[in-house]
This record gives structure tokens, C-alpha cells and sequence, in this order.
């Protein structure tokens, strides 16, 4: 509104007032510039019934026009210039009856705002915040009737601050977000319009902190100084607040920020570098904290000094810190230290028992798989930190415990029941070779479609992980059993994939390790799809089914063909490289979540699905000692070589090797196999090959093929872990509060780990400290058993018996809300402490 639109308005609303009260009335109007000379014409002519007199050193004669002349007249009397003080003002006793109008700045403002005349002081002192119409407008959307001089400059700071909230808390968190940000803007603006002043007295009312020379930075600073001792010294205030910014989406990456650059001034880890980690457990204000606990656990699993059950219980401790629910590294590296202490532990108490061949692939298939996949899992929860270095003692140990107490020894073990085969055959595994017989064509005899995916190098724990990952799907409800066979020795990619087409016989082509199906070549996709045709079916590759658009394009591909092969390729291709053999865990990773979306797909698709693979591998992170090398030059006529096989004929048999003639291993042709004994790794001739990730040989890693049949059951009833609210007493009789919070049961498939954000209401009011709380337990019930600990805020204003209400929230999927799924009811019996 213009200045001459809030004259109008503030004379308008004088004259009605009068008109009201059955009065006529005068403004006498003091404009000591002259600055509204020239609008008095057209104020005259849209004020209805008023009339303008201008005083012009005739003052008697006003006078007697106002009181003779036109006694009933509603007028404004202007007067321009200097007016003298008491008796020298002739018109001094109609100013006192009827009271004068000013028209400065900081009136009209004011009375634009529609605020009292008490307030109209404190627009005087920050005249400058009012000079925009468009902080005016901001204003003016969170002014309320009860604001007094305190309410209004902290609502003048929120408008300066570029938010909508007033109270200290909120201005506190908008400059905390500005400085971690590396901005000064907001503060820059607090100290233009004159309101720096009002922020650090609250700052010193509110929280306790005082300074000569206040700066954000240092207040920043004094803020996680004092968070360290759990703000004892201080207001509480600061504490709440403290919980507020920490737990609070908008500023949470803000106040870690801060953390960090508190934790270097402060010199925090040269403070706790001597200390005994489980002195730090209730310590959360720091990064270093969770870093030097994660360091001493490392230390002492790979010593053998800490258990599982030590483990489990410090990282219980850490589910509900800051960091701890912030950081996925964090949680990342307290997981890989679990897996770890779980692995040497089922290492070392781990039987090599085997009673014969069909014994030792039960046996791995049943059990001993989970020891290579729990390598795999911690190699990448240790890959995926950026702090990898805390885990080296660690990931040493596991090392050596894998390699030299399970890998070896249980080559070594199984090697006795291989030297004893006379041929590869199990009673109790089905062939590879066999796969299209017993798992492809009894679905096609119905007259259904069958989708086979085969991925290479698809290990028989990896394809476990993915059924477990298809089954835990939130949205699709799969049934996903894994099954195995008795994979094609040598255990390569062609005699893999040739092993898993449609066939009556199967052989060496005579060209490298190129193999043949009724002497047809098998390789590629076009050789497959001639083969698969044969029977109605075809071959696609898994990055083409991915392109099609499921409803017009992949649905009608698969009904044109009763049999369709896809091929995947990601751990074999990214992992079967010299210097690329590190990235297998993430490798697998990948695999499982292209396999998961490819059968999303395909099932969407109403496709039935097979997950199988070629063959499996052996991987260790650790360089390949000489001791699992072999040196040895075998004699015979090598047509191809491989680190874990030979191919060719007149082989002489060695103690180092296992001889198979083609017939032994089911195939065709007068070729011989060579194969190394146990682990070990051929070197000759082959400078440049990887080694560390291999396969071709014979042990169960390479040799148990997994068979996943995936269907598709509708929707999901997988749904986040249930939690039970656990209180000793329902009334609450003091500030602070601890609450106790049951996981009802283990993270499974079908009920998984979720936050909640915990918090006591007053009605709708947040009353307390907010913290965040992990429910990611896989162990018994005191395991799951958790402690949080909440503080009522001394200015709640909660009166002795009201209901108060702890709320578990967690954030809405398709808003910045927040919904309440657990709730429970107490009776306040604390009394207010009001210090704010």
C-alpha cells in the first residue's frame, strides 16, 4: 500500500470511530516538512463528510470556524512547519481534546501492520527492516493479537532469516544451516535491520551462551563442546534445540557438518585416542567416537578377544546415536565387523567331515555355502566405506582364517572323494548337462512358456542372496526356491552354457574350448538360438529384454516362443580380469540387483522363470600365495590352457593333477581333461590371466550351479519389523525420560529393518527431544531390546495430569510428512520449570 493509501486508511478509521460514537471529529494533522502538502486536495475529495482546513498563522480564526461556525463539521486540521509548545499553540486545548495524527515513517508502518501503538517503538529502531514492501508483506503473514516487543522483532528476524517460524530454535537452526554452508547472508541481514543485538541476548537468555564478540561460528562451536557432557553446565534449553536441529531432515547434514569442524578445533580425537572404547558408548555429538569404537572392535575381533554376542552388544549400543543413523558407512562398517566376528567364529568351529561325494555337495549346498557368502558380504561392506582403513586388522584375519582354515582345508578334504570318482555323476544331484530334461521341458510338455535366465559365473551363495532379495520384494510377492545341480567339469562358460541347451550329445569341438551340441557349434547367441529353435525356443541377451517395454514390446516377444534363453553377464565379465578380481563383491551386488529387476520384468511379462548359471567360481581377496601356484609343466599335447584346467590328450598322470577322459565326464570325443588338485592355480604360459577369481576346476565353490525357480504370487506382504512400546510406568514424574522399545521379532525376508523417529506431544505440540531409532536386529529378544532416552522441554506448559503422548513416527512415502504408526498415552505429573 502506498504512504498516501495508509494516510487514508489511518484518517478513515479516526472519523469512523467518531462517527460511531455519534461525535464529529478533528484531526489535527502535525506534518513539520510539509511532505503531504500537495495530497490534501485528494484526501478531501475521497474522505466522505471531511473537510481540509490548512492553519497559516490563523489560528483564532480556525478556531472559531471549528467551534462556532461549523460546531457538527468533521475536519483535518493540517498544519505545516514548527508548532509551539503549550499555552504558545493556540489550538493546544482542541490537540489535547482530540488528539494529533503524525504521519512518519514508523507510525505508517505500523499502522499499515494494523500493530498497537505499544509496538509502534520497535519499528522505529529497525526502520530500515521496514523500508520493503515485501518483508512487510512477509510480516504481516505471521503477526498474531498477542505479539508483544519480543514476538515481534523474533518474527522480524524470521522474515530476515527467510523462514516461517519464529521461535528461537528455529532461528537458531536457520543460521546453524547458513554457517555450515559457508553463507552469512541471514546474519548479515540480522545485523543490518538492527536485530543481531536481540538474537544473542536470547542466545544468552535461552541457552546460557554469552561472548564479547558473538559469531555464529563460535556459538556453533560452544553448542557441541557442551553437547559432549550432555549439555550439564548449561540451559537446557540448548539441549532440546541441540536434538531438534540433529533429528531434523532440514539440518541434519548442516549439524554434522559443524560436528566435524567442532571435532577438528576441539581436538576430539587426540581427547579419546586413549581411552577404552566402551567408555564411548553413550558418546554421539563426534564422528571420531563411532570411528575409534569401530578401530578398537576391529582390533579385537581379529585378536580373538571380542565375540559375536560383544559385537552385537556395542553395536546395539550405537542404533539410536547420531551418526550411527546418518552415516550408511558407519552402519556399513559395524555390519562388516559383525559378519566378520561371525565368520571366524563359524570358521573355527566348522567340521570338513565328508563321508563321500554326495555327502560333500549336500553338505555345501546345505551349509557350508554361507561361509563364502558371508566373505563376500563383509569384503563389500568393507569396500563400500570411505574408511576402509579401520577394518585392514580385520579384513587381514578373515583373510587368513578363509584361505587357510576353510578354503584349503576344505579343498583338501574334498579332493579325497574326487580322486575316488571313476566318473561325474552324483545319486543324489541331477547333471547340468541334464537341466534342459528335468527342469525346461516338463514345463513346455504343458503347453507354458518357460523364460530360463542364465548369468555367468552366477555362484551358487550369490543366487541364494538373490532368492532371498526376490522373496524380501515390498511390492511383488515371489516364491523363490534355489535348487543345484552337478555343474559340467571342467567348470567353464562354454561347456557351462552348451551344458544347459537342449542336447543328446555334448563334446569338444577340437578348436580351443569350443564345444559342440550334436555337433553343432554352441556359442554365441546366434549358435544357441539355431539350437533353441529346434524345440520353439530362442536366445536374447539380458540387455535386450531390459530395453523392452514390458506390456508392448516383452510380452509379445515371449509369446511368440515356448522356450526363451536370456543371458546375463556381470560377475564373470567384470570380475575375470587381471587387477579387476577386488571388485567381485561388487560385482555380485550388481548381478543381483540387474537378475532381480530382469525377473521383475519378465514375470510382470507372465513369464515362468528359471535363474541358473554355467558354473561358479573361486575368488579371495588376498594375492595368491605359491603355495596354491602350480609351477609344474604337465606332460601331453595341451590344445587349451586355463589357470584351472587343461584340454587335450596323452596327458601323463601327476599327484598334482586329476585326469578325465571325455566319456568319465559325459561328453563326446577322445579329448582329456587336466585339472589341478584342490585350489591351485596353473602359472605357466599364462602371465597376464587372472587368478584370484577363477574357475574350471573341480572344488564345490565352482562345481554346485544353482537352479532358482521364481514365480510370481501377487502383492507383497513383506512389511518393516513390527516394534512394541515397552514403559515401566504409564505416568511420567520426571523430565527425563527413558522408554524402553522391543524389535517383536528378528529381520527376516518378510520383516525388515526400519527407522522411527521417537518423541513425546502435547496434543500436537512436540514437547521434548526427538531421536531417531533403528530397529535392525537379527537376534534373540534382548537383542532386540532397546533403551531411548527423551527430556521434557522445561516451557512445555503441560499441566499436572494431562495426557501427554509418545509417538514412534516415521516419514511419509509420498510427502514431507510425518505418519505415527506406534503411540502410547502417559499422565504428566512433572511440574513446569519455564526458564525460556
Amino acid at each position: 500500500m502506498s504512504d498516501l493509501g495508509v494516510l487514508k486508511r489511518g484518517l478513515a478509521d479516526r472519523f469512523a470511530n467518531g462517527r460511531k460514537a455519534g461525535e464529529r471529529h478533528i484531526a489535527f494533522w502535525h506534518d513539520a516538512e510539509g511532505e503531504y502538502e500537495a495530497d490534501l486536495d485528494q484526501l478531501e475529495a475521497e474522505l466522505d463528510g471531511v473537510k481540509v482546513i490548512r492553519v497559516d498563522r490563523d489560528e483564532y480564526a480556525v478556531k472559531y470556524r471549528l467551534l462556532k461556525e461549523e460546531p457538527e463539521q468533521a475536519f483535518i486540521v493540517y498544519r505545516k512547519g514548527g508548532v509551539p509548545d503549550g499555552t504558545g499553540n493556540w489550538l493546544w486545548d482542541l490537540e489535547l481534546a482530540y488528539g494529533t495524527f503524525t504521519a512518519d515513517r514508523a507510525s505508517m508502518d505500523a499502522q499499515d501492520l494494523g500493530l498497537p501503538s505499544a509496538l509502534q517503538p520497535v519499528v522505529a529502531q529497525h526502520q530500515k527492516f521496514f523500508n520493503s514492501a515485501e518483508r512487510k508483506a512477509k510480516l504481516r503473514a505471521l503477526l498474531s493479537n498477542d505479539d508483544d516487543r519480543t514476538k515481534l522483532r523474533a518474527k522480524m528476524s524470521a522474515v530476515a532469516l527467510g523462514i516461517k517460524e519464529h521461535s528461537f530454535g528455529e532461528l537458531s537452526r536457520a543460521l546453524l544451516i547458513e554457517e555450515a554452508a559457508g553463507s552469512t547472508s541471514g546474519y548479515d541481514a540480522l545485523v543490518g535491520y538492527g536485530l543481531a543485538d536481540f538474537y544473542w541476548e536470547g542466545a544468552k537468555v535461552i541457552y546460557g551462551y554469552e561472548s564479547p564478540t558473538p559469531t555464529v561460528g563460535d556459538f556453533a562451536e560452544w553448542v557441541f563442546k557442551h553437547s559432549n557432557t550432555d549439555f550439564e553446565s548449561v540451559k537446557v534449553g540448548v539441549r532440546h534445540d541441540y536434538s531438534a536441529w540433529r533429528n531434523d531432515v532440514r539440518s541434519r547434514e548442516a549439524m554434522a557438518a559443524l560436528a566435524r569442524r567442532a571435532e577438528t578445533d576441539l581436538g576430539i580425537q587426540a581427547q579419546i585416542a586413549a581411552r577404552d572404547y566402551r567408555d564411548l558408548l553413550g558418546l554421539d555429538a563426534f564422528e571420531s567416537v563411532d570411528w575409534k569404537i569401530i578401530a578398537d572392535l576391529a582390533l579385537g575381533v581379529s585378536g580373538r578377544m571380542l565375540t559375536v554376542r560383544d559385537v552385537q552388544d556395542v553395536e546395539k549400543a550405537r542404533q539410536t546415536t547420531f551418526w550411527y543413523t546418518l552415516d550408511p558407512s558407519i552402519r556399513a562398517l559395524y555390519t562388516a565387523i559383525r559378519s566378520a566376528a561371525e565368520l571366524l567364529h563359524d570358521i573355527s568351529t566348522l567340521s570338513f567331515a565328508i563321508a563321500d561325494f554326495d555327502d560333500g555337495l549336500t553338505k555345501y549346498k546345505d551349509h557350508w555355502y554361507r561361509i563364502d557368502q558371508r566373505y563376500r558380504q563383509f569384503l563389500l561392506a568393507a569396500h563400500t566405506t570411505e574408511h576402509a582403513d579401520q577394518l585392514e586388522p580385520l579384513v587381514e584375519q578373515v583373510e587368513l582364517f578363509y584361505t587357510n582354515k576353510y578354503v584349503f582345508p576344505l579343498a583338501t578334504e574334498w579332493q579325497k572323494r574326487i580322486d575316488a570318482v571313476e566318473t561325474w555323476k552324483s545319486v543324489a544331484f541331477r547333471s547340468q548337462a541334464a537341466f534342459y530334461k528335468w527342469f525346461v521341458e516338463p514345463v513346455v510338455s504343458q503347453g507354458r512358456r518357460i523364460v530360463v535366465v542364465i548369468s555367468d559365473a552366477l555362484r551358487y551363495e550369490v543366487a541364494d542372496e538373490l532368492a532371498s532379495t526376490l522373496r524380501s520384494d515390498t511390492k511383488v510377492a515371489y516364491d523363490a526356491k534355489v535348487d543345484a545341480v552337478l555343474g559340467a567339469l571342467p567348470s567353464y562358460t562354454q561347456l557351462g552354457m552348451a551344458s544347459l541347451l537342449p542336447h543328446a550329445t555334448i563334446g569338444f569341438a577340437g578348436k580351443e574350448s569350443d564345444v559342440v551340441v550334436d555337433g553343432k557349434p554352441a556359442g554365441g547367441l546366434v549358435n544357441r538360438t539355431k539350437i533353441l529353435e529346434a524345440v520353439g525356443g530362442t536366445a536374447i541377451s539380458a540387455e535386450d529384454v531390459l530395453a523392452k517395454k514390458i506390456k508392448d514390446e516383452l510380452r509379445p516377444y515371449l509369446q511368440q516362443h515356448k522356450v526363451v534363453y536370456v543371458y546375463h553377464d556381470t560377475i564373470d565379465k567384470r570380475s575375470h580380469k587381471l587387477g579387476a578380481e577386488s571388485g567381485t563383491p561388487e560385482s555380485a551386488r550388481d548381478a543381483i540387483a540387474e537378475l532381480a529387476r530382469l525377473v521383475g520384468n519378465l514375470t510382470s511379462a507372465d513369464a515362468n522363470v528359471l535363474v541358473t548359471a554355467d558354473h561358479g567360481f573361486l575368488f579371495q581377496e588376498s594375492k595368491i600365495g605359491d603355495g596354491s601356484k602350480l609351477d609344474e609343466e604337465p606332460h601331453g599335447e595341451i590344445k587349451y590352457r586355463d589357470r584351472r584346467f587343461l584340454l587335450g590328450e596323452d596327458f601323463k598322470e601327476t599327484s598334482s593333477f586329476n585326469t578325465f577322459t571325455s566319456a568319465q565326464l559325459g561328453l563326446s570325443g577322445d579329448w582329456q581333461v587336466h585339472i589341478p588338485k584342490s585350489i591351485y592355480r596353473l602359472t605357466q604360459k599364462l602371465q597376464g590371466a587372472a587368478d584370484r577369481f577363477v574357475h574350471g576346476g573341480a572344488t564345490l565353490q565352482e562345481i554346485v550351479v544353482p537352479v532358482v525357480t521364481v514365480s510370481r504370487k501377487g502383492k507383497s506382504e513383506v512389511k518393516p519389523v513390527e516394534v512394541q512400546i515397552k514403559p515401566k510406568s504409564d505416568i511420567l514424574t520426571n523430565a527425563i525420560v527413558r522408554i524402553s522399545l522391543l524389535q517383536a521379532e528378528p529381520i527376516s525376508e518378510r520383516a525388515h529393518a526400519r527407522e522411527l523417529r521417537a518423541a513425546f506431544y502435547y496434543g500436537d505440540t512436540l514437547i521434548s527431544d526427538q531421536v531417531i531409532v533403528v530397529f535392525a536386529a537379527t537376534g534373540d529378544e534382548r537383542d532386540r531390546l532397546q533403551e531411548v532416552k527423551l527430556q521434557i522441554r522445561p516451557d512445555a506448559g503441560v499441566p499436572l495430569g494431562a495426557q501427554v503422548e509418545l509417538r514412534l513416527e516415521q516419514p511419509s512415502p509420498n510427502s514431507n510428512s510425518w505418519q505415527t504408526p506406534y503411540r502410547h498415552l502417559f499422565t504428566n505429573r512433572v511440574t513446569a520449570t519455564p526458564d525460556f
